[in-house]
């Protein structure tokens, strides 16, 4: 018999029912068990996830390491069959846990990548103009710097959830968690000329009817791969060199509401954290970002 792919099947269909994660996410959890699953497969060929031992894991660890694999791809894939085999056992399908007494090595986090103020206008500087494409653009940039939204919720944002007269927007976020989070002058005005114009011209090719935000040039719901792409466009218009992720907009935004004095209790339910200690990393960036200027540019600092 295979390696139970049903089980599998059933527990990426509880990530997607059960947990409200993305489709990325959980395509990123399938990927890691397949990895294992191909491992397995070449390394004695076993038939069950109940054959499944702490030797075998120590081996993966093993494989893993001399294969030079990044402590953050080890610790990403240990944590996703760490998910998977609890959902096992809580559902029944097997007693022991082969990943419980995993210990890795703590990974030093890396600071977040974000905008300079003057990068991000030179951003919007280059997303000039009125075709549909160029508005659709400008609006995904403006909000999602405007609110710090993951690129899923920008993705599945629909019309109902904005509210122009409070101007706030519900979010919804991950884990089934909703949110409110206001938005700005220049995220109102983006998001109108786009709705009460490029929308109308992209949903009108092909007689698209939907309350999705964001469309593709078919008038379609955009995808995450979708915005990230229609991002790297923007960013190829501009001098700048560090690249552009969505996720770096969503940086962005906490690292300069902090930078302008915002309470970090504020940023991390504005950014849906469940956890303060997620939102702390922000404060390690303004302080090397403070600490670099101060190098930089107080005359005694460099004696």
């Amino acid at each position: 018999m295979a390696l139970e792919q049903d089980w599998i099947n059933l527990f990426l269909q509880y990530l997607i029912v059960d947990r409200h994660y993305s489709p990325e996410t959980q395509k990123a959890y399938q990927a890691d068990i397949k990895a294992f699953v191909d491992f397995l497969a070449a390394n004695g060929g076993l038939t069950s996830f109940k054959q499944v031992g702490t030797l075998e894991v120590q081996t993966y660890l093993n494989e893993m390491d001399q294969k030079k694999y990044s402590g953050e791809t080890i610790a990403r894939r240990i944590s996703s069959l760490r998910s998977f085999y609890r959902y096992l056992i809580r559902n029944e399908f097997l007693q022991t846990d082969p990943f419980e007494t995993v210990q890795l090595k703590k990974q030093r986090h890396k600071l977040p990548r974000f905008f300079y103020e003057k990068e991000m206008d030179a951003l919007f500087a280059a997303i000039v103009g009125q075709e549909p494409l160029t508005q659709r653009n400008r609006a995904i940039l403006e909000l999602l710097y405007a609110t710090g939204m993951r690129v899923s919720e920008c993705a599945q944002l629909t019309i109902g959830q904005i509210d122009f007269g409070l101007r706030v927007i519900l979010v919804h976020g991950k884990g089934n968690k909703d949110r409110y989070v206001p938005f700005g002058n220049h995220a109102t005005k983006a998001l109108q000329d786009y709705l009460n114009d490029g929308r109308v011209q992209l949903m009108a090719k092909r007689q698209q009817e939907h309350d999705v935000v964001f469309v593709n040039h078919l008038g379609n719901p955009i995808t995450s791969r979708g915005i990230e792409y229609a991002l790297d466009q923007v960013d190829k218009k501009t001098c700048l060199t560090s690249g552009i992720h969505p996720h770096m907009i969503r940086h962005t935004f906490a690292t300069h509401l902090l930078d302008h004095g915002a309470d970090l209790r504020t940023v991390q339910e504005l950014l849906g954290h469940s956890s303060l200690s997620t939102t702390q990393i922000y404060t390690h960036v303004t302080t090397a970002h403070l600490q670099k200027d101060y190098r930089q540019f107080f005359p005694r600092a460099k004696n």
